[in-house]
């Protein structure tokens, strides 16, 4: 059976959407239907959505702003539908950050591999993505995507937002050594401080080691102090 995706059609005319709308529900595809811009941002912000065929000529706000606030927010597919043929509106598109550009009138068997296509790339960008944002070291789990750190039995680790992006810092340069004033440039500054100083740094490694340390004392991973910093290893 085919893979099923979750497709968004944006076209400000009812025909054309709904006819193209049934023909990706026919190819087993979950579909969400938008008749302006508006309408797009909302079904997008419940999330899920693989690809989006964009027709160009929307009314209300402007293309070109709905498409680089499309690529702020996500790396989802994008395949513009438009009658423009021009070369200039077809690159325009492609700078915006389209991925494949369509013209009409076009060939519903040509849209369905060419959106198919996309989508799998799509998904599986993502899936590399989320292992990329997984870093384990001696059986702790630290997902930078989702804020979490997890000990070896799996269980949460609370840690404040500097402890966790100093972890995170280590776990992402692990055996290299990180000066005070390097870490300082990825740690955010608590509310009602303008910036760390190296001393906040040296007692802020000392709570994530704490952390990172089982009762024995004996670390799996651990921080340790260099002679210019600090460095990471496991």
């Amino acid at each position: 059976m085919k893979t099923s995706y979750h497709i968004l059609v944006v076209e400000d005319d009812p025909v054309g959407r709904q006819t193209l709308a049934a023909y990706l529900v026919k190819d087993n595809h979950r579909v969400s239907e938008a008749g302006d811009g508006e309408e797009m941002r909302r079904i997008f912000a419940r999330g899920d959505v693989d690809v989006i065929l964009f027709d160009i000529n929307l009314t209300g706000r402007r293309t070109g702003s709905l498409l680089r606030e499309l690529r702020r927010q996500s790396e989802v597919g994008v395949i513009m539908v438009t009658s423009r043929r021009e070369d200039v509106d077809r690159i325009v598109a492609l700078e915006l950050g389209a991925d494949d550009y369509v013209t009409k009138p076009y060939n519903m068997r040509e849209i369905l591999p060419r959106t198919r296509n996309l989508a799998r790339r799509v998904t599986a960008a993502r899936v590399v993505k989320a292992d990329e944002s997984r870093k384990s070291f001696e059986g702790w789990t630290l997902d930078i995507a989702h804020w979490t750190l997890s000990d070896p039995a799996g269980e949460a680790v609370k840690m404040t937002r500097a402890e966790f992006e100093l972890l995170a810092t280590f776990v992402t340069h692990p055996g290299q050594v990180l000066s005070r004033d390097q870490l300082m440039t990825h740690v955010q500054p608590a509310a009602g401080m303008k910036a760390y100083d190296t001393h906040h740094i040296d007692v802020l490694v000392r709570r994530v080691r704490r952390k990172i340390e089982p009762d024995t004392g004996q670390a799996p991973a651990d921080v340790h102090r260099a002679r210019v910093g600090y460095v990471f290893s496991a």
